[in-house]
């Protein structure tokens, strides 16, 4: 089941939008006062299939805009990263290939899982820069994303995270030679079923890197988990 969150304007209502039995728990709206710029939170009941909306007297009030922010780099559509990644000749790499790269000529993996991921185990030598990270801010739009993904039993909702180029400047800079790795990969290559290849993780980085200016950015292709199932070298935050 997907969870649609519509924008709102003044005088508007920001709800979700979904098909739930009475045995599911109320999703919550938001309305936007637009005098005083503050939004009042309550329950969204349904009954059956049939959408209802009922007052409740005293909701929670959040001083904050309701409306989702600008769409982000991060944000755009695969099709068009691809092509821009295409465009700007990053490669992919099997891992074995990564690895011999990164002991040979001074490649850098760039590991863009989350924090606690990257302790359990990452290879030798990788730097490590979040893409996404947990949901920091408690604005209204932040509220109605925590409470979309509790809604299907996710208590740890991630984010763009918005100090990823800064992040990696500080570490890498744009002449490096970088492999870009996450968990699974993503793919640029054309299959019958996924004609315009599988984004993931490590691809929306490069993509963002190159943007960016870094001009030696690769891609590893079936991610750490390959990586780590090929029994290639691996370490803990404390082994090193």
């Amino acid at each position: 089941m997907m969870v649609a969150l519509t924008l709102v304007s003044p005088h508007s209502t920001c709800s979700f939008s979904q098909l739930h039995t009475k045995s599911q728990p109320a999703p919550l709206q938001f309305y936007l006062s637009p005098a005083n710029e503050t939004i009042t939170c309550r329950p969204f009941r349904s009954f059956g299939r049939r959408f209802v909306t009922r007052s409740v007297p005293s909701g929670l009030r959040i001083r904050s805009a309701a409306t989702k922010p600008a769409k982000s780099p991060v944000e755009e559509e695969w099709k068009k990263k691809r092509e821009v990644l295409l465009e700007k000749r990053v490669r992919s790499v099997d891992v074995k290939e990564a690895f011999r790269l990164q002991n040979e000529n001074n490649f850098v993996i760039l590991d863009v899982r989350p924090e606690a991921e990257f302790r359990e185990a990452h290879p030798p030598g990788a730097v490590n820069v979040q893409i996404f990270r947990l949901i920091k801010e408690w604005t209204a739009w932040d509220i109605a994303r925590r409470a979309a993904f509790a809604f299907f039993g996710i208590f740890a909702g991630t984010e763009e995270n918005p100090e990823f180029i800064e992040s990696v400047t500080s570490k890498l800079d744009k002449s490096s030679k970088i492999i870009v790795a996450c968990s699974t990969g993503g793919t640029m290559k054309p299959t019958m079923n996924l004609p315009e290849g599988q984004q993931s993780r490590s691809l929306i980085a490069a993509y963002l890197l190159v943007l960016n200016g870094y001009t030696n950015v690769y891609h590893l292709e079936g991610g750490l988990y390959t990586w780590f199932k090929q029994d290639l070298p691996a370490v803990t935050e404390n082994e090193e």
